[in-house]
């Protein structure tokens, strides 16, 4: 499982080093792509194969099936770790991430958040006093935390 929230710069050459708790949990090899809400996701191999295979079985003939499946694998690239443990981050995905130097890298279960660490901090400030009606819509009475 991938917790915990590290921040680091990215350079003039678009690298970004991924914490080494991260790196050993998520393999050599990894898929970097588009996110939701304007971040980045990186998966492990294994649970990048995981999303392709529901993807898959989502009907082509649904305009928003289609859309998502664009939106999503077309920014998708595998990646690996150079000695420094540093990742290459392409322009496209820079740009939509909105990234100009300073990240916020989260493990959110099984997957990680690369987020310009702006939007990050925005993020967490418009939503941490809706915390508690946010939990308590996701899960059930009998479930506690």
């Amino acid at each position: 499982m991938l917790i915990g929230e590290f921040h680091h710069n990215i350079d003039d050459k678009n690298r970004l080093i991924i914490p080494a708790k991260f790196r050993d949990e998520i393999g050599d090899k990894f898929v970097l792509t588009r996110g939701l809400d304007g971040c980045l996701f990186i998966y492990s191999l294994s649970n990048w194969e995981k999303i392709v295979d529901k993807l898959k079985n989502l009907p082509f003939t649904k305009k928003d099936a289609r859309t998502f499946m664009r939106f999503f694998l077309s920014g998708a690239t595998i990646c690996e770790f150079d000695k420094q443990g540093r990742i290459n981050i392409n322009t496209s995905l820079i740009e939509y991430a909105k990234i100009k130097k300073e990240c916020a890298i989260i493990g959110v279960n099984d997957r990680l958040e690369i987020w310009a660490l702006e939007d990050f901090n925005n993020l967490m400030d418009d939503n941490k006093d809706n915390l508690s009606d946010i939990a308590e819509n996701l899960f059930s009475m009998d479930f506690e935390m």
